[in-house]
């Protein structure tokens, strides 16, 4: 199990690094499951970022705007 685990991260992290998901600082990969994913270039920053192209991505960014407008209305 442990193997497998250690090759899908393998996996997770070639797609993470491939030029092509990236646009500038912006990454969009329809195959990669995670809604947020490690940034590890110097240029870019360093943190995470948002798959854009994970449709869960929206939902929570969604709630997070509710939530906001939700508390500054009750003020």
């Amino acid at each position: 199990m442990s193997r497998e685990m250690n090759q899908d991260q393998f996996s997770l992290d070639r797609m993470a690094q491939d030029p092509k998901n990236w646009r500038g600082p912006f990454y969009g990969c329809r195959k990669d499951p995670r809604l947020f994913v490690p940034k590890s270039d110097p240029f870019m920053g360093w943190g995470w970022t948002p798959n854009l192209l994970n449709p869960y991505t929206y939902l929570i960014v969604i709630g997070i705007i509710l939530a906001t407008v939700i508390v500054n209305h009750l003020r």
